[in-house]
């Protein structure tokens, strides 16, 4: 049964639910859990889910999801995945903690598209959901937010570190999100007439004396100038001690760097940085595209004129040649797998090199003698080898293999030293990548 992954819909922004109550472990587990499946239920719509997974997948159902948290069941633990086939995706997990620990029932959910929530009516349907859920099993504190916002904003650390914050938990109003519920604890530290008094869209007392907050009808515009006010006048309101004009100033840099960046990369490698851009955590994807605008390679210097190439000083020629291809088929071995391309030594296939490098973070992830001795001589013979097969070149042998050329037009070029520059780091795959130095080559071929 194949679910839609959120890879599917690229590097969108998503809706993030976090909750975690309390519940009754001794209770019956059907019984318990039916008022939180029957607001899922009646609340969801059309991003109900339409599977559930234990040690396999199956069609959601009461039945298939208690069958599930008995097949992953420990004497402390037990959790469920519930997914969709069709969009919206979900990704969403619900665990059950038992005694000596403290019972806790832990809803972690993701919805992408975050656009699909640009409706209130689905606003509200969700809002209603989680009210439900806050009422029948007491949160300290649960939120519904973007996503990518909750990334800029650090959540759940807020800066502390990890002791710090699992210590102290949400002890005070870091931040208020689109949707909050705040336990009567938060509640009591803000002062409960001040909680109820704040300017938001939804102030509402739960039954067991939580607070369930909105700030906005909609939480797909959230980082709108409107939705932004409102978020700063309720987050200042609860925080007095906060300054109003430093809290919105944050969440309006916020919406900057979340805003669309029209991508404008170098054209010669716009194939290659638009797949290095894909690979950026969408909350970080637009900040990489301006970085990535306004960056330009520098002009690949591994080259002569052609009448100041070096003579060959081989004996044999062709057997010098012979050991270049050679070399060049030890990197076919070593992509093969992961690179399909490499097989068809096209300019396609550099780009795709160059991506599988950046991706594995190579130059950092292997040992530099290897990489000296292993991957620099085999990707400096490759690149040579499409430079000879694409652009008409001609190797000149030379017996060191940093002075080893390919004569293409009026230029001679050295593949060896540029696969030494472009192992030297991460960066210097994108500064000395592959991909650049055949495109400049093939324009001053003739």
């Amino acid at each position: 049964m194949k679910v839609l992954e959120f890879a599917d819909l690229g590097e969108e922004d998503s809706l993030l639910i976090t909750f975690t109550g309390a519940f009754n472990p001794n209770a019956d587990r059907e019984g318990e859990l039916a008022p939180l499946l029957q607001a899922l239920e009646n609340c969801a719509g059309e991003w109900m889910p339409d599977v559930v997974s234990g040690k396999r997948k199956r069609k959601y159902s009461r039945a298939a999801l208690l069958t599930a948290l008995e097949e992953r069941s420990s004497e402390r633990y037990t959790h469920s995945g519930f997914y969709r086939t069709k969009w919206p995706a979900l990704d969403m997990s619900l665990g059950l903690r038992f005694p000596p620990l403290p019972p806790e029932l832990d809803v972690f959910m993701r919805v992408k598209p975050l656009s699909f929530f640009s409706e209130a009516e689905r606003c509200r349907r969700l809002v209603d959901m989680v009210r439900a859920w806050a009422s029948r099993y007491p949160v300290p504190h649960a939120v519904a937010h973007s996503g990518d916002d909750m990334e800029l904003a650090g959540f759940p650390d807020f800066g502390r570190d990890d002791k710090t914050r699992r210590r102290d938990g949400f002890d005070k109003i870091y931040e208020v999100c689109w949707l909050n519920v705040f336990g009567p604890k938060l509640v009591e530290t803000v002062g409960r007439e001040r909680m109820l008094s704040t300017p938001a869209h939804r102030v509402e007392e739960l039954p067991n004396g939580s607070v369930l907050l909105v700030t906005w009808p909609t939480v797909a515009d959230f980082a709108s100038k409107e939705a932004r006010l409102a978020q700063a006048r309720a987050h200042a309101h609860l925080r007095p001690d906060l300054d109003f004009d430093t809290v919105l100033r944050t969440l309006q840099e916020r919406s900057a760097a979340l805003a669309p960046v029209e991508p404008r990369l170098p054209q010669d490698l716009a194939p290659l940085l638009s797949r290095v851009v894909d690979r950026a955590a969408s909350h970080e994807r637009q900040r990489r595209i301006a970085e990535l605008n306004a960056w330009r390679p520098p002009e690949p210097e591994e080259w002569r004129p052609a009448d100041s190439a070096l003579p060959p000083d081989v004996e044999d020629q062709e057997r010098a040649c012979e050991h270049y291809g050679t070399l060049a088929e030890h990197l076919v071995a070593l992509l093969h797998t992961e690179v399909p391309s490499v097989f068809e030594a096209t300019p396609e296939s550099l780009t795709d090199a160059d991506f599988y490098f950046w991706r594995e973070e190579f130059p950092t992830s292997r040992m530099r003698e290897a990489i000296d001795e292993h991957a620099v001589p085999a990707i400096g013979a490759y690149l040579g080898e499409v430079l000879v097969r694409n652009l008409g070149g001609r190797w000149i042998p030379r017996q060191k293999l940093m002075e080893a050329q390919v004569l293409v037009g009026n230029r001679v070029w050295f593949p060896f030293a540029r696969a030494h520059h472009y192992m030297r780091s991460c960066q210097a795959l994108l500064d000395y990548s592959l991909t650049q130095l055949y495109r400049v080559a093939e324009r001053h071929r003739g």
